[in-house]
């Protein structure tokens, strides 16, 4: 309770400092063309002098990019695709989700009309997001990561989610079932709604809100050591310093409830915030860990600047509601199987 507290009011005091008239910038969005060149933009600096990277982001255009590289690229790097065959690879995901969109939710009811989806016409920047292998591929996963995740399943017996049970309790639900937390880098990626952020700066310190179950990070910033391995948490402890213009985050202690894609509470995640244009930041993530993976690897996409999309209320409580339901279900079940004859 201290620190969710504590953090709270560093978000609200670098909040205060972004917008008082002291850490304005005049300017601060310099008239530049960007191109694929990180040199050819240079960001303003704040008042106390680190690059200035505040204000809303948001990555709805990297929505339906493939996480690793798709069959029709293969044997292509990221830099061979041409702008056309990005073009047409793009035009073809966002014909998908046209196709897919009513029938989300259910086949009877469905999702609605495809604009009520924020990733409506989505304009990748990139045909996948792996960078690292040069193959676009994730590394295998050890025998541990495996023998870890069939634990889980067995755990689950067969629930992961709102799937088909049986559910006997609440930790058979994920904690983003649950409107707790996607962890990180969870949060970073684009879904169909809820994909703003918010930078803000003070010094020492950066803080990113997520639009998506409203979390908020504080990064300070220096040479502090982490946390006491003892110490987990669902967004891990974090730790920043800058490399020229570029904000690195290194996060370690990550508890594995929340871990991504099986990490293990060994994970170390290493993020690069690289402004490469006026409104456009890209984004890096490097996961190393080494009892999931067998070796480092690294994704990346592009978070795009837009003050009209602001951070909004992410009300998160379907997933409370959908959980006691479910489990009343499975309750009312057992019990008329415990009445049949025989039982």
């Amino acid at each position: 309770m201290k620190t969710q507290l504590f953090a709270t009011l560093v978000v609200a005091g670098i909040l205060a400092l972004a917008a008082s008239p002291a850490a304005a910038q005049t300017g601060a969005l310099r008239s530049s063309t960007p191109t694929r060149s990180a040199k050819a933009w240079t960001p303003t600096r704040t008042p106390w002098g680190d690059p200035d990277l505040q204000g809303s982001y948001n990555n709805t255009d990297e929505s339906g990019t493939p996480f690793e590289r798709p069959a029709e690229f293969e044997g292509k790097r990221l830099d061979d695709v041409t702008p056309a065959e990005l073009a047409k690879a793009t035009d073809q995901r966002n014909e998908r989700k046209r196709q897919v969109a009513p029938g989300l939710g259910g086949a009877e009811t469905g999702a609605g009309p495809i604009h009520w989806f924020e990733d409506y016409n989505s304009k990748n920047s990139r045909a996948w997001l792996v960078t690292d292998p040069a193959d676009g591929k994730v590394p295998p996963q050890t025998d541990e990561a495996r023998q870890r995740a069939n634990a889980a399943a067995i755990k689950r017996r067969g629930g992961n989610g709102f799937n088909v049970g049986p559910f006997d309790g609440p930790e058979d639900f994920t904690l983003y079932d649950r409107c707790i937390t996607r962890g990180v880098p969870g949060s970073m990626m684009p879904a169909i709604y809820g994909n703003s952020y918010q930078i803000v700066q003070g010094p020492g310190y950066v803080a990113i809100r997520y639009e998506m179950v409203h979390e908020s990070r504080v990064i300070p910033l220096g040479t502090r050591p982490h946390v006491g391995a003892g110490i987990e948490m669902y967004m891990g402890d974090a730790r920043g310093h800058w490399d020229g213009d570029t904000l690195v985050v290194e996060t370690t202690n990550f508890a594995e409830p929340a871990s991504y894609r099986g990490a293990s509470r060994h994970l170390k995640l290493t993020e690069r915030f690289k402004p490469v244009g006026p409104k456009t930041v890209e984004w890096s993530a490097t996961l190393d860990d080494p009892h999931t993976w067998t070796r480092p690897w690294t994704f990346a996409m592009n978070l795009t600047r837009d003050e009209a999309q602001p951070v909004f209320e992410y009300a998160c409580h379907e997933g409370n509601y959908a959980m006691s339901a479910i489990l009343s279900a499975e309750r009312t079940e057992e019990a008329k199987a415990a009445r049949q004859p025989g039982k």
